[in-house]
Order: C-alpha cells, then structure tokens, then sequence
C-alpha cells in the first residue's frame, strides 16, 4: 500500500511555509507530478521497532545488567522499551539473560509460544549463548536449541552499552524487515530440533508438559 501526497496539500497542511517553501527551492518541485510516495509497510515497520516491549525472563548475573539498562542513567525508554512485561502476551521482545538449565527450557519455550506474532529474541551473554562456562549436561548448550535467536549480545556479563547495541542492532533488522523475510522463509522458527552435542552424554527431550528422567 502506498500513501502519497502532492505539494499544494502541504502547503495546506504545513503551518510554516517557509519550511514547505525551503523544500520546493531544494529541487522538491521539479519532481514529475509532484508526489510524494511512501509505504505503508515501512510505517508499520518503524513503529515496531520504536515500541516493543521486552518480556522479563532473567535467570542469571546478566540479567542485573538487565535491570541496570532499564534504569535512569542509560534511559532505555530513548528506544520505546520503558515497559518491561511479566505477561508474554504483552510482550514483543524476550531477552533471555542468563544459563537455561534443562529443566527450565521447556518454561522458556513456552513463554516463547505464548508471545504473540511478530515476536524476537535477543540472547543476553554467552550463558544463554553456548553454555558458557557451565558445559555440562545440566545447562542448555546454547538458547537457540529451543527458541530462534535474532541477536546475540556476548560478554559475561554483557554491559548495559553491550545491550543497548544489541537492541539497536534488533531495531534496525526489524526496519530492514531482514528478520521478517528470514521467519517467513524458515517457517517462523516452528520446527526446533534438539541435536546431540559432544557435552551431552544423551539427546535432550523436551516438553512442555510434565517431565521426568531428565538426562
């Protein structure tokens, strides 16, 4: 869907006409028909990535650093992330900050299926990344096992400035709809598959149910 507009609406519309007047003498008019064309679908891309609200989900030190960026002095609210969701269903973004033990991946998963489309994941330090230092068959080899990860925030812990960087990278894939494309090509991230790695002495089950015989 495209919205267009000619010069004479702006005129209307402007209330300083020397600022219309600025962009016709800077070669606005000599434009064929003179339109302004713009798409609907990058509106709608710019106000997700300006108002998404991430999910609370600390598990570990990181997500101090977490806390830490939604404070005061780093003013996340600067991005339209000043509210931070106990409800998935509120929420567009879940940064997962810390280790997911076995045991706690399928309370992930589920939050993830909870979040309502279009939904992202920032994996926050190398904990949630790969394991980190905890590489054993107790913790999750890495989040994205689980859940599809769209950036990946590394250090331990990440700082504040780390994060930031990390959201603001997340911004401008959502803008770039590079995210969008990838989801819809790849079935929006719907069939994960949990592979044996040299840590785990057996493939791990998961389920969102009860579980029992945890390897």
């Amino acid at each position: 869907m495209v919205v267009s507009t000619t010069i004479r609406q702006l005129e209307r519309w402007g209330t300083d006409m020397g600022l219309v007047r600025n962009v016709l003498d800077d070669g606005l008019g000599g434009i064929e028909h003179n339109f302004i064309t713009g798409k609907i679908e990058d509106l709608v891309k710019w106000s997700r990535s300006r108002s998404s609200w991430g999910a609370t989900f600390g598990l570990a030190c990181c997500a101090i650093e977490m806390m830490g960026t939604g404070g005061p002095h780093y003013d996340i609210a600067r991005f339209g992330m000043e509210v931070f969701r106990a409800s998935p269903r509120q929420a567009d973004i879940i940064i997962v900050a810390g280790r997911v033990s076995q045991k706690m991946a399928p309370v992930l998963r589920q939050v993830y299926d909870q979040m309502m489309e279009p939904k992202w994941v920032i994996s926050m330090g190398v904990c949630a990344s790969s394991g980190g230092m905890f590489n054993n068959y107790a913790i999750l080899q890495g989040v994205d096992q689980i859940i599809p990860v769209d950036v990946y925030a590394p250090g331990c812990p990440p700082t504040p400035e780390t994060l930031i960087h990390a959201i603001e990278t997340l911004h401008q894939k959502i803008e770039d709809g590079e995210i969008m494309r990838r989801r819809m090509s790849s079935g929006a991230g719907a069939n994960i598959h949990i592979t044996e790695i040299p840590a785990q002495t057996a493939p791990v089950s998961l389920s969102l149910g009860r579980t029992e015989n945890w390897s």
